[in-house]
């Protein structure tokens, strides 16, 4: 590659600009395209709770959350892996610290500074960026008359190689829309359907009385337990939301993959709620049993077993006013409420997308084989994980992996 070779990299989220520095700093003429006035603006949202740059568990660990497609990424984030982007976010002046769960944050918690820096670094290697482009895919693919839909009309640009990073489909309204799924395939890029991934699900059937108190509520101190019809088991601490028509939150969508996959395949899927999950079996039947005088049975539950509010809420959904009474019944549904789950919420809602191009339709340097010169990288790539840091860096580390194909392609 010669000083002259450009680069378009059409996406301008965590891959793409990872992809742009990368390219950047080898010595080829990159330009960044995004359909958006600014850039990063789903990095900037996911860090208004506190941006989750990584997480600082061994890699040995960390390449196992990435499930099905530990294989195919494992030598990506080998390259640029949670060590490494600690290491990165420093070179930017943002230095990071470890939560008590284990997650990576910058000290200040915000993504806006990091993304700032990270900019002016860009622009000061050369990084030119194209906001309000729009990348218009459809018909033959053409790296010399790419084409753009800009608010004055249609313009082209031409490159020696191209890195897509267009995100799933996901929070649209930020700018991944999965508008490029069929382009890509009608030029002969295998894409697996998108699919909504850390996402909340519909189902549960709850009365008109429990969804008007509470919806928006949430479980704390529960654990959820579910096998699929595969075999495969989930089972975890932690809290999530009731909402309107069904759950969602933290400790749902670490199980979303599962439970998503199961009602594609069988049209429902049940979990097990466990309200009391430090206490056992034995410890709950004695306390429902326990004699409660003339205490009511819910001031019972409340000063024996600390079940109030919605949890006390959510046994009056699974259990009738006789089975209530049946202290063997209430105390096994206490240990397990079961929820009824038949369909996802829609995929623009979800944190993140499963589906994508596929790993087959690529070589090991993350290029199309039926589009030579063409290279995709970040959540548009069919691999999902759960929140915590590994969507990042996985998007991150795939960007820079383009980014070294392309380098190779071109010969620097």
């Amino acid at each position: 590659m010669t000083v002259s070779s450009t680069v378009a990299v059409i996406g301008g989220g965590p891959a793409g600009l990872m992809a742009a520095e990368v390219l950047s700093a080898s010595g080829a003429q990159v330009h960044v395209y995004d359909a958006m006035p600014s850039v990063g603006r789903k990095f900037l949202l996911a860090g208004r709770g506190g941006l989750n740059l990584t997480h600082s568990e061994p890699f040995d660990v960390f390449v196992t959350r990435f499930g099905e497609r530990r294989a195919e990424l494992e030598p990506v984030l080998a390259a640029f892996g949670p060590q490494q982007a600690r290491e990165w976010a420093a070179g930017l002046g943002i230095e990071t610290f470890v939560g008590t769960s284990g997650r990576v944050f910058p000290t200040d918690m915000k993504a806006a500074p990091l993304l700032r820096a990270w900019l002016h670094r860009l622009r000061t290697a050369g990084v030119q960026f194209h906001m309000r482009h729009r990348w218009v895919g459809d018909g033959p693919f053409d790296a010399n008359a790419l084409r753009f839909a800009t608010p004055v009309g249609e313009v082209t640009a031409k490159a020696d190689a191209v890195v897509l990073a267009l995100g799933g489909a996901s929070w649209a309204r930020l700018g991944s829309d999965g508008a490029w799924a069929p382009w890509l395939q009608a030029q002969g890029v295998a894409v697996a359907p998108l699919l909504p991934a850390n996402c909340g699900f519909d189902g549960t059937g709850w009365s008109e009385h429990f969804s008007s108190r509470f919806a928006g509520q949430p479980f704390k101190s529960v654990a959820i337990a579910f096998t699929d019809s595969q075999g495969r088991h989930f089972a975890r601490k932690g809290e999530f939301v009731a909402t309107a028509t069904g759950i969602e939150g933290s400790l749902v969508y670490a199980a979303s993959a599962l439970l998503r996959d199961e009602i594609a395949a069988h049209g429902s899927a049940t979990l097990l709620l466990d309200l009391l999950p430090d206490r056992s079996a034995e410890q709950v039947l004695a306390a429902v049993k326990h004699p409660r005088g003339a205490r009511s049975l819910s001031s019972h539950l409340k000063s024996r077993l600390g079940i109030e509010g919605i949890k006390a809420g959510v046994l009056h959904e699974a259990l009738s006013k006789e089975a209530m009474q049946d202290p063997a019944q209430l105390a096994a549904t206490i240990k397990a409420v079961p929820l009824k789950l038949v369909t996802t919420r829609p995929v623009d809602e979800a944190i993140s997308t499963a589906g994508g191009v596929r790993f087959d339709a690529l070589d090991p340097a993350l290029m199309a084989t039926a589009l030579p010169g063409v290279f995709a990288a970040g959540e548009m790539l069919d691999w999902e994980a759960p929140t915590g840091g590994y969507l990042l860096t996985a998007a991150m580390a795939s960007g820079a992996a383009a980014a070294r194909g392309a380098i190779a392609r071109l010969g620097l």
